[in-house]
């Protein structure tokens, strides 16, 4: 059976790695016309079961050769003493299976271990579906048996399949932008800066002469095209003004940066995300939202269980696409609790939210593990909405 699959970052590579183990016939298409790695991107979290999913590929030993280094995280309080802690004191109540990695390493780390295996196409969208035949941007018709969007928020595919995504993608209030920057400030910690209705932080990369600038900013929902970069730049200055401590030197750096991202702090919310011969996995068809955690994860292990369920199916889709929503069901719900609830956590709502912040960071360390757990679980947090998935054996 030919299946196509549409984006290549976690998602997209995951499927195909396992249906070509499965014995599927496997066409990746991108619509970048490379992988977008530069200097590795943001960090993203492996956790639970994602981390197993990484050890059946065989990957785990490469993936944790490139985990992120940061030790310490800092709390910013200009004309006071920083707060800081360490990331493993603040990750207790996560998980104890968790891998940090900056999110073009992973992207690099699974076109590597497939792409031997799978036919890739970058610059290249799809345009039209009508059951099996499928139009692309060069203006070619194929025809794939199955139809996966793995192409991320504002999904091509599920565009064409679902409609506008309107009806459907639910604002949390806030937006999120990422870029590199010159590694200004020579240190290895993560800084955070907050005031109401803002956090910024800077991260280092596994370039020492390059940081990571990462903006999240509470907002009403504002109109913009997320194509546009230049229209994006303006809004972020716009959102970001008058702020101070390293703000207005990070946004000097904002024109030349080239990895510049942008976009608003959404969730997908479909009843069913399959229709015919087309389903979504990963952000296309759900999850937390960006920035607030285990998304990465989400998409990761969706990718597996979807595999699974059509290796089991034999390559029925009336009956893998329906085992698939069933096995993500109650983990896809609860991420779309968890969203928002991370998301009040990570930008504070008042001077006092900040306050309580420093407090909670300076008793931290002192607390006994159970107590720890308790105080960093977000309410649940990223991990707990991977509880429920069951894995089925490797192919």
């Amino acid at each position: 059976m030919r299946v196509l699959i549409s984006g290549a970052s976690i998602a997209g590579p995951v499927l195909a790695y396992w249906l070509h183990r499965a014995g599927f016939e496997v066409t990746v298409v991108e619509r970048t016309a490379s992988l977008r790695t530069g200097t590795g991107g943001h960090p993203v979290d492996l956790l639970g079961p994602a981390v197993e999913v990484i050890d059946r590929m065989g990957l785990g030993d490469v993936v944790r050769a490139h985990r992120t280094r940061t030790d310490l995280m800092a709390l910013v309080r200009p004309g006071k003493p920083d707060v800081t802690i360490r990331a493993a004191e603040l990750l207790a109540g996560i998980t104890d299976r968790q891998i940090e990695i900056m999110r073009g390493d992973l992207a690099q780390i699974l076109h590597d271990a497939t792409k031997e295996q799978v036919e890739y196409r970058f610059d290249r969208t799809i345009t039209g579906i009508e059951d099996t035949a499928v139009t692309f941007s060069d203006g070619s018709r194929e025809h794939f048996d199955l139809i996966v969007g793995a192409d991320g928020l504002h999904s091509g595919v599920r565009r064409l399949v679902f409609g506008d995504e309107r009806g459907y993608r639910h604002f949390l209030g806030a937006y999120l932008a990422v870029y590199t920057v010159p590694a200004f400030l020579e240190t290895q910690t993560v800084l955070t800066y907050n005031t109401v209705d803002r956090a910024i932080a800077i991260y280092p990369t596994n370039d020492p002469a390059r940081a990571r600038a990462a903006f999240l900013i509470r907002s009403p929902e504002l109109e913009y095209d997320h194509r546009d970069l230049a229209a994006q730049r303006r809004l972020l200055r716009t959102l970001a003004d008058g702020l101070g401590w390293e703000v207005p030197r990070l946004l000097s750096h904002l024109d030349e940066a080239p990895d510049f991202y942008f976009d608003e702090i959404s969730q997908i919310r479909l009843g069913s995300w399959s229709r015919g011969r087309v389903t979504l996995v990963g952000d296309a068809g759900y999850g937390p939202g960006p920035a607030v955690g285990g998304g990465s994860s989400l998409a990761l292990v969706g990718g597996y269980v979807l595999a699974t369920e059509l290796a089991a199916a034999g390559g029925d889709h009336t009956v893998a696409f329906p085992a698939y929503e069933a096995a993500m069901a109650a983990t896809v719900e609860a991420s779309r609790r968890i969203g928002p609830s991370v998301l009040a956590t990570l930008v504070p709502r008042s001077n006092l939210q900040i306050w309580a912040m420093a407090q909670a960071m300076r008793l931290l360390p002192r607390l006994p593990a159970f107590a720890q757990r308790r105080l960093t679980a977000f309410g649940g947090g990223p991990a707990a909405m991977l509880d429920g998935v069951q894995l089925q054996p490797a192919l």
